[in-house]
């Protein structure tokens, strides 16, 4: 960035005056000093989804799912507020990392065949205290007992139940959700929970239902609202009909039962029977949670990239881009410019590998040096391709803190 571009904008965002200045002048002003890329997060944005999180949650506990964070200062910050839970971590190598760092209960969201990071976490006894390790099958158990026998500890264990609707019968079914744990019915889920425990060395906290097509799905049409409504139905009964076999199987009350996520928050927590609900991607608000009718969407975490060339009318060249969030190849897994406004990716090239071209209006003119923000379709993913994230209150940058990156964690 020139100093002359940097003093344009500087002026300009003096110019515009401070009530009436947009969320991208705002962000242009506080960090006019720093080069893009970079990746900023609104914290007035942030404590006012933190409050909506724990409002939806209705005072059950909330469980952080660091996959969509991805910051520890954020975590801890978020930790800290009462009604927030403990950590839903995806990595077991992040688990004894996070524990290294304080935090007393991670529930490992996934199972895990990593066995050097499952060995190092049942030698260290306040990892083991602190981690809870997610099983679907007795392989996994294996892998987990082999660890807790070798070093005399006992290990604890939650169970996956597929959350999934399936409507119809035999070939006839439809599966509605996404694919994760093989075990559904009580009786499975009984079955499992006896043959972990017949190990000696697992104890079965609890059971986890994630139920991605309620959570996940954004409101979009009539049809959608109608499924995730059935599914809401069946699931509250066969979650208390797991938690009933499972409890009679051990002979003793599970202490953990996991539901929900941000886009279910009020119909997991209300329902019976469940101690405490995930969220993550609630906190910082990606475009992927913009149709969602339960809740407003706040967005507060953005990254800027700077224009590097004008190639012709109506176009913009910036640098960097490509950030592109996982799931099916499509537009939603796109980021989003938002500010200036109007600009779009453009059809051929989207987002860049290093440099990203931008459709702009004649409105927008745009010249080399001006910063152009953007909103990523998922929460924390972005976080992957940054090494620090600044944190911005009004107009100035209130810290500047690591991302997993840039404390050197990378763990998938």
């Amino acid at each position: 960035m020139t100093a002359a571009t940097t003093t344009r904008r500087i002026d300009a965002n003096r110019s515009a005056g401070v009530a009436a200045r947009t969320l991208g002048q705002r962000l242009d002003a506080a960090t006019a000093h720093l080069p893009a890329p970079l990746v900023v997060v609104d914290v007035d944005a942030l404590d006012a989804n933190t409050d909506d999180v724990l409002r939806r949650a209705g005072g059950t506990p909330v469980r952080i799912a660091s996959k969509s964070v991805r910051v520890r200062h954020v975590l801890e910050g978020v930790l800290a507020r009462p009604g927030f839970a403990g950590v839903m971590a995806y990595a077991a190598a992040e688990a004894r990392w996070l524990v290294g760092h304080g935090v007393r209960d991670v529930l490992l969201g996934y199972p895990t065949v990593d066995t050097t990071a499952v060995d190092a976490i049942a030698a260290d006894a306040d990892a083991a205290r602190a981690v809870t390790f997610m099983v679907d099958d007795t392989v996994q158990a294996d892998l987990l007992a082999a660890a807790a026998r070798r070093h005399g500890r006992r290990l604890r264990v939650c169970l996956d139940v597929d959350a999934s609707l399936r409507l119809g019968r035999g070939p006839l079914t439809v599966h509605l959700g996404v694919r994760r744990s093989p075990v559904r019915s009580p009786d499975d889920v009984a079955t499992l929970a006896t043959a972990v425990e017949r190990r000696g060395c697992l104890e079965v906290r609890g059971v986890m239902f994630y139920e991605a097509q309620v959570a996940g799905l954004p409101d979009s049409s009539a049809a959608v609202r109608l499924v995730k409504a059935a599914s809401v139905r069946e699931l509250a009964h066969r979650r208390r009909d797991v938690v009933d076999a499972v409890a009679a199987a051990l002979g003793r009350p599970l202490d953990l039962v996991n539901s929900g996520g941000t886009g279910s928050l009020e119909v997991s927590a209300s329902a019976p029977g469940v101690t405490e609900v995930t969220a993550g991607s609630g906190l910082f608000v990606p475009t992927l949670f913009d149709g969602y009718r339960a809740f407003a969407p706040r967005p507060a975490a953005y990254f800027g990239l700077d224009v590097v060339r004008v190639p012709g009318d109506g176009w913009a060249t910036v640098f960097g881009g490509g950030y592109v969030a996982s799931g099916p190849a499509s537009a939603s897994r796109l980021p989003r410019p938002v500010w200036p406004a109007g600009l779009r990716l453009g059809p051929r090239e989207g987002a860049g590998e290093v440099q990203t071209p931008l459709r702009v209006p004649a409105r927008a003119d745009l010249r080399i040096g001006d910063r152009v923000w953007f909103r990523h379709a998922k929460a924390g993913e972005v976080m992957e391709r940054f090494a620090h994230v600044h944190l911005v209150r009004g107009e100035r940058v209130e810290a500047t803190v690591p991302t997993y990156r840039g404390e050197g964690v990378c763990v998938g």
